[in-house]
């Protein structure tokens, strides 16, 4: 793979990653919640996101291993405070949302962007820019907490069963990696891939 295709391609899940976390502190804000801005994660200026593993070592190496076909990372959360928010549940339910939905329309924009083009560098560039936030999308609305789908269904949740529900925080990500290796994005690709074809016209 030539190194214009791994910088592109890096940057892109950079900047995708970095919009997700933005959304998430924005919208807790306009909720009520100036966490993030206080400490500054209300920015696009990628150093204050950056998580080592995610952001940077799990994505390239992910990138190179795979010559591009499969890569997944994050960015460092952004903090909030839902003791802030004017209405607890409602603040909750719209900051789990906002994150996958600006990875929906960044992969949209990305895909259609891709329509007119014939096959080349700038289109391959567009493609990867739709797979990859859509991938973000719907690997985040997992309801596996810490992911944002389990923010978005314990808003619905009994009480006691909320409760219980959001302790498996505890064990999140122990979670999250058997979804992965039980072949859970074998479920996710062929949906996404799907999805950016028909946005894309091809």
């Amino acid at each position: 793979m030539e190194g214009i295709h791994i910088i592109t391609g890096l940057f892109i899940l950079f900047f995708s990653v970095i919009a997700h976390e933005f959304c998430h502190g924005y919208i807790a804000y306009l909720n009520g919640d100036d966490t993030a801005r206080l400490l500054g994660r209300l920015t696009f200026n990628p150093i204050p996101h950056i998580d080592p593993i995610g952001t940077l070592i799990l994505p390239v190496l992910l990138f190179l291993s795979t010559r591009g076909a499969f890569v997944v990372g994050w960015a460092k959360p952004v903090p909030i405070n839902p003791f802030n928010f004017r209405d607890h549940d409602r603040g909750m339910l719209s900051v789990g949302i906002a994150g996958p939905l600006s990875n929906i329309l960044l992969g949209t924009v990305f895909a259609l962007l891709s329509r007119n083009l014939t096959a080349g560098f700038i289109r391959d560039v567009f493609l990867f820019g739709g797979m990859i936030n859509f991938i973000l999308a719907f690997f985040n609305l997992i309801p596996i907490p810490p992911l944002d789908g389990s923010r978005i269904l314990s808003v619905f949740l009994p009480g006691n069963i909320r409760y219980r529900y959001e302790q498996l925080e505890k064990v999140g990500f122990i979670l999250v990696f058997a979804f992965l290796l039980l072949g859970g994005f074998d479920l996710v690709v062929p949906l996404v891939k799907a999805i950016v074809n028909a946005l894309a016209g091809s």
